[in-house]
């Protein structure tokens, strides 16, 4: 375990860390902003996750239906988080140039996009339908070998906007399609992961509805990120007017 004492980390940045077990005791953490998966938060004695958590399902109901069992749920949130991402593209529209802009080291919107292909070729096609095809080329997986760029993936592409939507609109399709026939019974059966070493490989052992899930946990996730990055872009440009 690494001890920080006395140490001075105004303005640190963590990213992608794991600090599962991190202990923080009489810090000073004013303007502090905190974004991941966190369980079992206590601040200052008082378990706080529940009240975060509860303030995002009211801020954002469709969390409620994606952690549903019952398909008529799941389809209303893949139907709304959808017309999210098609409402989001419409604004993306309107300032030619900012889909390919990113702050603060994120993804710039195409690149969000394109991290979608990815999710759905893997957790959807892969964990839910079993499929073994290689994955869209465009697509943007993870950054870890033996898995960056492969089965299929292309490093080197670099679409356009229209391209990487129209992609993505099929998939939609695809997905709207296999929920309106998913029965409750098909999705707490085991996922039919393929036996071979292709992403992702810790789903082995998880439900069909646990695949699913992810894909629409990502599906809303990416899009909370993309449209805060698109506020903090059109922000900055007003600033500079």
């Amino acid at each position: 375990m690494t001890r920080y004492i006395d140490e001075d980390l105004h303005g640190a940045e963590f990213r992608e860390c794991d600090l599962t077990g991190a202990r923080l005791i009489g810090v000073v953490m004013q303007d502090a902003v905190i974004d991941g998966l966190v369980t079992n938060l206590v601040v200052n004695g008082v378990e706080v996750t529940e009240y975060v958590e509860a303030e995002l399902d009211r801020r954002h109901p469709v969390r409620v239906l994606i952690r549903s069992e019952d398909p008529d749920d799941l389809r209303e949130a893949s139907r709304q988080l959808h017309a999210g991402w098609t409402a989001t593209i419409e604004r993306i529209r309107r300032t030619p140039g900012i889909e390919r802009r990113s702050v603060n080291d994120e993804w710039s919107a195409v690149q969000t996009m394109r991290h979608l292909v990815f999710v759905h070729d893997s957790w959807f096609r892969r964990c839910c339908l079993g499929s073994t095809e290689l994955f869209t080329p465009m697509g943007i997986g993870p950054t870890v070998e033996p898995y960056r760029g492969a089965h299929g993936l292309d490093l080197s592409l670099d679409p356009a906007l229209d391209e990487i939507v129209s992609v993505r609109d099929a998939q939609a399709a695809e997905l709207e399609a296999w929920l309106d026939e998913v029965t409750a019974v098909q999705l707490a059966a085991p996922a039919p992961v393929p036996d071979d070493d292709v992403w992702p490989p810790y789903a082995r052992g998880r439900s069909v509805r646990q695949c699913l899930r992810t894909v629409l946990n990502e599906t809303f996730e990416h899009h909370r990120f993309c449209v805060r990055d698109l506020d903090l872009i059109e922000a900055q440009d007003a600033e500079c007017r």
